[in-house]
């Protein structure tokens, strides 16, 4: 089986990259000198313009490329990331003896990535708008990956940039599918050369996927969910395009605020949730709430709410360490199978009997 295994890897890496099937914010296109990966749509709001990243291997000249071109020599061999979401794709390809710097080590999950730390092999990353781009400039990353929210004021690439340091903005938080998201794996893989890897991957988790969505596809009873909590009095809903969205959809429900068309997230005042929410079945990702009465002690107006008042407040904590990092934000992302099975737990329990919760739980 092996055998087998190893052949189909080479066939794959000796034939050109398949298309992408569910990604729709990058594109990779192979040319005769290197790779060219093109994002769009980085943050809510964005222009249509794309960014080109030319990977060229390490050891050759650089080849004409676009003006705007920023240059990544591959296979990376020292990476640095600003974001957990990044690990789920790192577990995958196994990719740790790259990881040379990681910001926001209080929300990181992993226990490999944490290791790596206290072991001295990866730098714990100062994040945030005081970001040390000398320290940065001392670890001599070839990859540093990033997102952006288009705020100046939280966004920190821009210094980055400046510096001469490669860093690369995603879009995966963009996608409306959550396969979308997972497919990224392919992206993060075109700068190892591993992209016969990231499609066996993918391929996999897209065929268990697709089989659950099967499972809710002829559904007559899809009861209501609304998601989230507020923060600071603005209560930031899921946007109809996005892939919660489109997870809570194929899990069989009626999410409140499908009209919306935006892929990220739209605040909403407070009062305008307790209106058209008070009797809706379900509430999931509340925050980092972990139980009903923390929920009343941030704001006893929830009482209004009759998920609460039945108990059909579901969060995402079954998977979150000691130090707060949550594995949905890097498991959840490479496992989406997994999360759209808890969904189906959650509205059709009938539909999936068998299946035990991985990262989802009922606040008591």
């Amino acid at each position: 089986m092996k055998t087998v295994f190893s052949v189909f890897l080479l066939f794959a890496t000796l034939s050109p990259a398949s298309e992408l099937r569910y990604a729709r914010n990058f594109s990779v296109e192979r040319l005769e000198t290197h790779k060219e990966i093109s994002v769009r749509n980085t943050w809510a709001g964005a222009s249509d313009r794309e960014q080109i990243y030319a990977l060229v291997p390490r050891d050759a000249e650089l080849p004409e490329l676009p003006e705007d071109a920023i240059v990544v020599r591959t296979p990376v061999q020292r990476l640095a990331i600003m974001a957990t979401v990044f690990l789920g794709p790192i577990d995958d390809l196994d990719l740790y003896d790259s990881l040379i710097g990681i910001a926001y080590l209080d929300y990181v999950n992993s226990p490999q990535a944490r290791q790596r730390v206290v072991d001295g092999q990866t730098k714990e990353i100062q994040s945030g708008t005081a970001m040390d781009v000398e320290a940065m400039l001392m670890l001599q990353p070839d990859l540093i990956l990033t997102s952006t929210t288009g705020n100046p004021s939280f966004d920190i690439h821009p210094q980055m940039l400046r510096a001469g340091l490669p860093v690369v903005v995603t879009a995966s938080y963009m996608e409306q599918h959550p396969l979308a998201r997972t497919e990224w794996i392919k992206f993060v893989a075109a700068f190892y050369d591993k992209e016969a890897e990231a499609e066996a991957i993918f391929d996999e988790t897209a065929r268990r996927y697709e089989a659950l969505t099967q499972l809710t596809e002829d559904v007559e009873n899809r009861p209501s969910v609304f998601a989230s909590a507020p923060y600071s009095g603005i209560w930031r809903v899921p946007g109809g395009q996005s892939y919660i969205a489109t997870a809570l959809r194929h899990a069989g429900a009626d999410y409140l605020w499908a009209n919306l068309d935006s892929q990220g997230t739209v605040p909403l005042d407070l009062e305008i949730i307790l209106r058209r929410a008070n009797d809706a079945d379900f509430w999931i990702n509340p925050s980092h709430h972990a139980s009903i009465r923390a929920l009343l002690a941030a704001d006893e107006r929830f009482v209004g709410f009759r998920a609460l008042r039945e108990q059909n407040v579901f969060n995402n904590t079954v998977r979150v360490n000691e130090h707060g990092g949550n594995d949905i934000y890097e498991r959840g992302v490479s496992r989406p199978d997994e999360v759209l099975a808890d969904f189906i737990k959650i509205f059709h329990p009938e539909l999936v009997p068998e299946h035990e919760f991985v990262f989802y739980e009922r606040l008591r």
